[in-house]
């Protein structure tokens, strides 16, 4: 039985974690609130463990969801982070949000240990992890990736091999640039069409079936026009991503005004109080503000 540490049980990393388990293979979970964990045991049995390098002891696997770089770091590097725990040849697997050059970094401290390491982000949000049917942005070395693959097939619908570490992250970088752009585009769209006097259910139900229609349109247009955002991926998390691709952007030339443009308006939100609402909230800088 494979023997896999689940590192992080936040609003991804929880469900992640029970489909692994559920796929029959041997679970131990850590998170910084252990109270967390014990409900995912509860739940879902497996093991808890009190430190990370506890909870990657004699695994074959070992998976990281937390929040930023430095919380990578915490749980990854040091006498109780991950890699100390881990026996020589087997393999890390961060599926955070992060930078490439992190991603790099743990690269080269897993490989002076004799440990193996992939950088894999993920896409699909909550609803995506609880479903089981997140799509992950890989980088790393072939043979690591397919001998890690059946985990990461448990909670994936599509998964890929792109490149040498960091390119799994460099990938996140462009999926949220892209989303980006199209959520703006949505927001100014149904402004539009609200203020023409059109009606929004009839309006989506016509352009989402054609060039116009997105993951965006079809999965959000409905709480967007009920103006409901109390759920999904948070604001406060797209700026963070879109601060990284940014950065990195600086870094290796390309420009990016449409991403950098968007960013501050999802500062805006956040002024507004919507720091956790979901991304589609960008239709909130009209409805709640312009009308005041």
């Amino acid at each position: 039985m494979t023997r896999v540490a689940f590192i992080g049980l936040g609003v991804m990393g929880y469900p992640m974690a029970g489909h692994v388990i559920r796929a029959g293979m041997n679970v131990c979970v850590y998170n910084r609130t252990v109270s967390k964990a014990e409900k995912w045991v509860k739940q879902f049995g497996g093991n808890l463990a009190l430190t990370p390098a506890a909870a990657a002891a004699g695994c074959d696997v070992v998976l990281v969801c937390v929040g930023n770089d430095d919380d990578v770091r915490s749980v990854v590097l040091g006498n109780e982070g991950a890699l100390a725990g881990m026996d020589e040849g087997k393999i890390l697997v961060d599926h955070t949000t992060a930078s490439a050059e992190l991603a790099r970094e743990l690269d080269a401290a897993s490989r002076a240990q004799g440990k193996e390491f992939l950088d894999a982000p993920v896409s699909g949000g909550q609803a995506g992890a609880e479903n089981g049917i997140l799509t992950v942005m890989i980088g790393g070395e072939e043979g690591t990736y397919e001998v890690a693959r059946p985990v990461i097939d448990s909670y994936s619908r599509f998964n890929r091999l792109l490149g040498p570490a960091g390119n799994g992250q460099l990938a996140k970088m462009v999926n949220q640039i892209c989303i980006a752009s199209v959520v703006q585009g949505l927001a100014e769209g149904l402004d539009f069409a609200r203020r023409a006097g059109l009606d929004g259910e009839s309006l989506i139900e016509t352009i989402s079936k054609g060039a116009a229609s997105s993951w965006q349109m079809e999965n959000r247009y409905q709480t967007m026009l009920a103006d409901e955002y109390e759920f999904g991926f948070a604001v406060d998390w797209m700026r963070k991503d879109l601060g990284i691709a940014l950065a990195e952007a600086r870094r290796n030339g390309a420009q990016l005004p449409v991403a950098e443009l968007v960013d501050g308006f999802y500062r805006e939100v956040q002024d507004m109080g919507g720091g956790r609402w979901d991304t589609s909230s960008l239709l909130t800088r009209f409805t709640r503000k312009q009308d005041k």
